[in-house]
């Protein structure tokens, strides 16, 4: 394994019990990875309606199921997923990759791990469909799926809240200029970075997908890099293009 990142410091701003990925794969190129979670997650309000849904999964009242993020698959399997009667549609490798270790095969995972990609790749019919997300997940994936014919039936499979303050090793590795790129993986991560602080001097940023980007940049934040593909490794392999050759390695 190439020390690509030796000397660098990194934030890692996903939940922190989703950033044992990340954080693995940054060691291992030599860089420091510092938890700085912006948002955390928690389970639905409304957890009977999650476990109904599960139950109609197993009965076959559904013709898709479609999950958009690895914490959808966890809350899925916690409601007591097992037998899925449906064909299931995945955003991203992460995520197709949860569910297969759960016993079921993705139907479908477009090649561009977005959530517009997978309505464009979703064919037409009829019938429901399950959309298992984040409580504030947009709407457009409905509308589009809609559009074709189906009917979307969203449950909120979990929630996401921001916190309130940094770790400290992260505030004080900010305010001192010490780090060298921050990570968002997801719009949420970039709402509860911006709602906390804004360094003096930015770090690199880089991003896991367009809609992460995107966001940032409406909250004003430099965007240096995006990953290509959409995945953790792609945003370590955009965090070397951005960072350039570690001077320690």
């Amino acid at each position: 394994m190439t020390r690509s990142l030796q000397g660098r410091v990194v934030l890692v701003t996903r939940p922190r019990a989703q950033g044992g990925e990340l954080t693995r794969l940054l060691r291992e190129r030599g860089a420091t990875a510092v938890a700085a979670p912006t948002i955390e997650l928690h389970p639905a309000e409304d957890d009977e309606e999650l476990a109904r849904s599960v139950v109609g999964l197993a009965e076959g009242r559904f013709s898709w199921l479609v999950v958009t993020s690895r914490a959808g698959v966890e809350a899925l399997a916690r409601a007591g997923m097992g037998r899925v009667a449906a064909n299931v549609a995945a955003v991203g490798e992460g995520t197709a990759r949860a569910l297969r270790d759960r016993g079921v095969e993705p139907a479908l995972v477009p090649s561009t791990y977005t959530t517009e990609a997978l309505a464009e790749a979703m064919p037409e019919g009829s019938g429901e469909v399950l959309l298992a997300r984040a409580d504030i997940a947009p709407d457009g994936l409905e509308e589009a799926l809609a559009a074709k014919g189906w009917t979307p039936v969203r449950v909120d499979a979990y929630r996401t809240a921001l916190v309130r303050e940094l770790p400290e090793e992260a505030r004080r590795l900010l305010d001192g200029g010490g780090v060298d790129a921050v990570t968002f993986t997801s719009a949420s991560t970039v709402e509860g970075f911006a709602a906390l602080t804004r360094p003096a001097r930015w770090p690199r940023v880089v991003c896991i997908g367009p809609v992460t980007a995107e966001r940032a940049r409406r909250a004003r934040i430099p965007v240096d890099g995006v990953a290509e593909p959409h995945t953790i490794e792609g945003l370590v392999a955009a965090l070397e293009r951005v960072l350039g050759p570690s001077p320690k390695e």
